[in-house]
């Protein structure tokens, strides 16, 4: 096995939908100013009876349902998530349970929010080794049950939801889909994003967050597309984590990329963690905005703060 793809996306968002005008109702801030300095239009908000394994699962059916596959195919399943509230089971047994996939590799990951980046590396990891031939890669979030809705600098941003995967072995011969994933760590900057305790609240200096992934997070990305040996010109897409329009858009600049579609769910899904990514590409994919087959690059990065990033072909 030469290495893997994504066959199939799938995303699935609560029902509810917060808008700025709803949260200035409950704290000291207005829809102009949200917008100025995060970029966020609306977001979706989790019914109370809704878990992460819930949403994670309703993501994952969906990018089975359009893969060709059946759960029987399926021998690995990979979660990214942070926010669950159960530690054990883990909530990729749970989507296991859920879709009728026996006897698979269930294994979540928490890095935050480049959580699905380090996920789908892993998956390819296990392909490229032969320990897996179809595999379930999905971010899931319910930052809601660990937002404190008083702090106007954080209950702004956070929001729920779920995205998914389907990654299958390509033939011999193939190349493939997947290039390195090129991920890290700052270790000296753990404490800037915080969810610390028995029933924490997310906590972040916005401030340090904004000037590190502003100057740190291009390098990164561009060595991502050198390893995948694709030029930055040349990409037809790229999805950075979900965490602020200014920082999406700067990335982009030192990037140069001016005629690549960048995707910007955050307008109308808020920060979803694990989850920004996958739901933001799989409507992309769904508006049919990338042409199949068209390089796109992922970068995840935030609490840890970690960062991961890999360049895909466009299923």
């Amino acid at each position: 096995m030469t290495g893997s793809r994504v066959v199939s996306l799938g995303h699935y968002q609560p029902s509810r939908v917060v808008t700025n005008d709803d949260l200035a109702q409950i704290v000291d801030t207005n829809d102009e100013w949200i917008r100025d300095r995060v970029g966020i239009e609306r977001r979706r908000i989790a019914a109370p009876d809704e878990s992460v394994a819930d949403m994670a699962s309703a993501a994952a059916e969906k990018a089975l349902a359009s893969s060709g596959l059946d759960a029987s195919d399926i021998d690995l399943v990979v979660v990214a998530t942070c926010s669950s509230m159960d530690r054990c089971p883990n909530v990729a047994t749970r989507v296991a349970a859920h879709l009728g996939i026996t006897a698979p590799g269930a294994m979540d990951i928490n890095t935050a929010c480049s959580g699905f980046s380090y996920a789908l590396g892993t998956a390819d990891h296990a392909i490229r080794a032969g320990a897996s031939r179809h595999a379930l890669v999905v971010g899931a979030e319910k930052l809601s049950d660990l937002t404190d809705w008083t702090d106007r600098s954080t209950c702004i941003i956070f929001a729920d939801g779920a995205g998914a995967a389907v990654v299958s072995a390509t033939a011999e011969g193939e190349p493939s889909g997947i290039g390195p994933v090129v991920w890290g760590s700052a270790p000296d900057k753990k404490d800037v994003i915080k969810i610390e305790g028995w029933r924490p609240y997310i906590w972040q200096e916005g401030q340090a967050v904004f000037r590190w992934a502003t100057t740190a997070v291009a390098p990164i990305a561009l060595e991502a597309c050198e390893r995948a040996g694709v030029a930055p010109s040349e990409l037809g897409a790229f999805v950075a984590h979900q965490a602020n329009a200014r920082i999406i858009d700067g990335i982009a600049r030192r990037l140069g990329l001016t005629d690549t579609v960048i995707a910007k769910d955050i307008v109308e899904s808020g920060n979803t963690s694990a989850a920004s990514i996958p739901l933001a590409l799989s409507k992309l994919v769904e508006r049919r905005e990338v042409p199949s087959g068209a390089p796109v690059l992922l970068m995840g990065f935030g609490g840890g703060l970690t960062y991961a990033g890999q360049v895909i072909r466009c299923p």
